[in-house]
């Protein structure tokens, strides 16, 4: 019994010592399994680590925006037949701007019949000016017409009865020679009194200011009680036929393209309207301060054309070939138009610009660009002089 308790208890005690050593391994290989893992995944971490330092330094290189370079649509616009307009500003004006004076001696105005903006027909009275002595003297010459008219007729009956007794011996030849020169005297009175009564018809009729033409008042200087005279000035300014006319003012380059009869396009500042109208005259001349000529564009009468006003000219002359560009291209701020064009080394660069036409095809650059630049499509107020970019090419628009 004893024996059997012995053996039981040794047996018990070996069981025991067995399962101890087991789970003892068991932990050394899970503490070895969790080191060897937290070693990994800190090289993990630290390998990342030091690819993200790697990438944001290239990036930062780069210069571009959150790590990255902007790519943009850039085109070739080369150069293509385009209508060349020139354009110019320049002062809206009377085409012939006519003064109107006093023709007479002058006087006191009694009346005043039209204003500025009235239209006006050749010979109709623009005002009166009194006559009140000139017609007293017109009346005191009619009378003395009518009194040289009764000397000539009583030396006409003088010769007509001296005549008859001329033969038979009555009235001698030189009394009747006298006769005749009395008679002669006398119509020639006659003729010289009507003269003198016309003449101050004449006068009086001057005392009327008239228009030499038809056409426009663009104003008047003159009110009823005013007294005028040969020294007052114009007393109105007419616009022969309403014409009106800009004068553009053009660089000694662009009035070497202009030719009468060219077609322009007048806009009158503030105004959304377009006029046509067409050179009628190229100055022969050029200032020599403004090294600048003056293009005189005939347009025809509107109301909303008022002379001393200012206006913008569009001159087609003719077709020429320069880089084409569509609208988005161009940007503009207090500098002046410009573009963004990219250079050899794909940095951005501002190209001041000067444009010539625009219309629905895009837009004509008169001056700036050769048409070999690679140009900045779109994006251009998002970008800066000097930022590095990948540039993306398309194709020009023809």
């Amino acid at each position: 019994m004893l024996r059997m308790n012995r053996e039981t208890g040794f047996h018990t005690s070996d069981t025991l010592v067995v399962v101890d050593s087991a789970r003892r391994r068991r932990w050394i290989i899970a503490a070895g399994v969790l080191i060897a893992v937290l070693a990994i995944a800190l090289a993990a971490m630290m390998m990342r680590g030091g690819g993200d330092s790697a990438g944001g330094a290239a990036d930062k290189e780069a210069g571009g925006p959150g790590g990255q370079i902007p790519t943009v649509s850039v085109v070739i616009p080369g150069r293509s037949e385009v209508a060349r307009t020139v354009t110019a500003s320049g002062a809206l004006a009377a085409r012939r701007d006519q003064p109107i004076g006093i023709p007479g001696e002058g006087g006191l105005v009694t009346r005043v019949y039209v204003d500025a903006g009235s239209w006006v027909r050749q010979g109709q009275v623009l005002a009166s000016i009194d006559r009140s002595v000139q017609a007293q003297e017109t009346s005191q010459m009619a009378a003395l017409v009518a009194v040289a008219r009764a000397d000539a007729a009583l030396a006409q009956n003088e010769v007509d009865r001296s005549q008859k007794l001329v033969a038979r011996g009555f009235v001698s030849k030189a009394d009747m020679d006298r006769k005749r020169a009395a008679r002669d005297a006398a119509n020639a009175r006659v003729r010289v009194a009507q003269a003198n009564l016309g003449s101050n018809r004449a006068r009086i009729g001057r005392l009327d200011v008239r228009a030499p033409t038809s056409g426009l008042i663009l104003s008047r200087t003159v009110e009823v009680g005013q007294v005028v005279g040969p020294a007052a000035g114009g007393l109105f300014r007419l616009a022969n036929g309403g014409e009106m006319e800009m004068r553009a003012q053009l660089s000694q380059q662009d009035l070497a393209l202009m030719r009468v009869g060219l077609p322009a396009s007048v806009t009158p500042l503030g105004s959304d309207r377009s006029f046509a109208g067409s050179i009628w005259q190229v100055a022969p001349v050029i200032d020599p301060v403004s090294r600048q000529g003056e293009v005189r564009i005939a347009v025809p009468y509107d109301p909303s054309l008022r002379p001393g006003g200012f206006a913008e000219a569009k001159i087609a002359s003719g077709t020429t070939t320069a880089p084409l560009l569509p609208q988005s291209a161009v940007l503009s701020d207090e500098k002046g138009n410009y573009v963004y064009v990219i250079d050899a080394k794909n940095l951005v660069e501002r190209r001041a610009i000067k444009i010539g036409t625009v219309d629905d095809s895009g837009v004509t650059i008169a001056e700036g660009l050769s048409g070999q630049e690679r140009v900045v499509l779109s994006a251009g107020p998002f970008l800066n002089p000097g930022q590095k970019v990948a540039p993306k090419r398309q194709a020009a628009a023809r």
